[in-house]
């Protein structure tokens, strides 16, 4: 399985929990859907990195996708030499499911220039950063770009020094960050890091099994950084990261499902979506997705 398939089978389990509310989650995740083959973000404009979270949360929940007119929206951006490293990730991975629901493969020429546009953000220490001329790379950055080669079928060159790049991300307190002075972990580099690492073959510490679940909040969800003094506010993309990596790893979240079930529900609109938190009330398709991941994961183990 691929970092974008494996996601997209733990999101599709979200649909034994939602039971007839999966119709109402389609139902907004079309709503997001423009005319001109995007999905909208926080604008009324279409924004491939929304596009990626409206095609998975589709195909999560089994529904019809517009593969034409998604795919005019896709050509307009060519060979991604006007976007930037995340935009480009996210290029290959809406052209991945497109073609991949039409039985086809990306075309070669596509690929072979976005491989050496995604090189270019390769660093001095093996890993990627979404900065051109970083010396470093970052979790976020390394993750997407293992999901990108994934997505183009294609072997990535010394993998051996991607692994190396992300455990350079290793905080003292066994967590990981994006940037290797921070002294503290974060739960979404955690995250990332620690799936990035397993598709790598390498081997997940318990310390940092501990730190990732010393993030949930008493209320359920899990936090994004450890405050001191407080148990900050948990929100949707770290609880989403953060079950998926402990998922992978084998680690049974049946102590946790209850409160972060009760903190999912806290964050379900009757339109049929999920927002980000308790501060962010605004629900959008990168967030329903998350809600998706998140009910996934926890779904397997309700009722024991």
């Amino acid at each position: 399985m691929t970092v974008r398939l494996d996601m997209i089978t733990a999101a599709s389990r979200a649909r034994h929990l939602l039971g007839d509310s999966a119709a109402l989650v389609a139902g907004f995740i079309g709503k997001q859907f423009n005319a001109d083959g995007g999905f909208r973000g926080r604008t009324d404009q279409s924004d491939l990195y929304y596009t990626v979270f409206g095609i998975e949360a589709l195909r999560a929940l089994n529904s019809a996708i517009d593969l034409n007119r998604i795919a005019d929206y896709l050509r307009q951006f060519g060979d991604g030499d006007r976007l930037d490293f995340v935009h480009l990730a996210c290029l290959v991975r809406c052209w991945a499911n497109v073609c991949e629901l039409r039985g086809a493969a990306i075309d070669q020429s596509l690929r072979e220039a976005v491989l050496r546009r995604i090189e270019t953000y390769r660093c001095p220490d093996g890993g990627y950063s979404d900065s051109a001329d970083a010396r470093q790379g970052t979790a976020y950055a390394c993750f997407l770009a293992l999901g990108a080669y994934h997505d183009l079928n294609t072997h990535m060159e010394d993998a051996a020094g991607l692994a190396e790049s992300v455990k350079a991300l290793r905080t003292p307190d066994g967590g990981y960050s994006n940037d290797p002075a921070m002294k503290i972990g974060a739960t979404p580099a955690t995250a990332a890091a620690l799936t990035t690492l397993h598709y790598l073959d390498q081997p997940i510490d318990d310390q940092s099994i501990s730190w990732l679940l010393s993030q949930v909040h008493p209320k359920g969800g899990f936090v994004a950084v450890p405050v001191a003094g407080s148990y900050g506010i948990p929100d949707l993309l770290s609880t989403a990261t953060a079950l998926h990596a402990l998922a992978l790893a084998g680690v049974s979240t049946k102590k946790i499902k209850e409160n972060c079930l009760d903190f999912l529900n806290s964050l379900w609109s009757v339109e049929g979506a999920f927002c980000g938190s308790w501060a962010d009330a605004t629900c959008d398709c990168e967030y329903s997705y998350y809600g998706l991941l998140s009910l996934g994961h926890l779904s397997g183990s309700v009722g024991e």
